[in-house]
């Protein structure tokens, strides 16, 4: 466990990382740029529209996201920093074909943050959290995608508390 997190925070902040609208979110914005705003329902057509306010919402709130004038939606700082852990996690999920070698990308990230959880709030002296489910080089690579959540957590430690919106959804 981190010294500056509890449980329950970590907790928190990989529940709303794992989110699907988040992933898609920030995902696209990183993909493809800034989103206009009468675009959006465009772009993400799966979300409903309630889900896209939501959702949009919190990634503003959790300082993600921000609306840029004239171009729309766009990351910020920390949004940017989140897109390039998506990347890396989804990088050592492809290799390892975790959770299972044909994967669409949401699923993959949700199945990778699951697996830090343990790993960031155990003690790892008794052994690996996930021992028999990952291979030796498996649990290996994964301290990449691990020190790089640790490190976006550090910096921004506003999404290891729940709001109110996350709280009702």
């Amino acid at each position: 466990m981190t010294a500056s997190f509890t449980p329950a925070e970590l907790r928190n902040a990989v529940a709303l990382l794992s989110s699907p609208g988040l992933i898609r979110l920030i995902t696209e914005i990183d993909d493809n740029g800034p989103i206009p705003p009468r675009r959006l329902a465009g772009t993400l057509p799966d979300l409903s529209a309630h889900h896209l306010r939501r959702t949009t919402h919190v990634a503003r709130a959790h300082g993600l996201v921000r609306v840029a004038p004239g171009v729309g939606l766009a990351l910020t700082e920390a949004g940017s920093e989140l897109a390039d852990f998506y990347d890396a996690t989804a990088r050592w999920a492809r290799r390892h074909a975790y959770p299972s070698r044909v994967c669409d990308f949401t699923t993959r990230l949700q199945h990778s943050l699951s697996l830090l959880i343990p790993a960031l709030v155990a003690d790892r002296t008794d052994g690996s959290p996930h021992e028999g489910t990952l291979g030796i080089e498996a649990e290996t690579d994964l301290a990449r995608p691990r020190a790089l959540l640790l490190q976006w957590l550090d910096a921004n430690p506003q999404v290891t508390v729940l709001l109110e919106a996350e709280l009702v959804a």
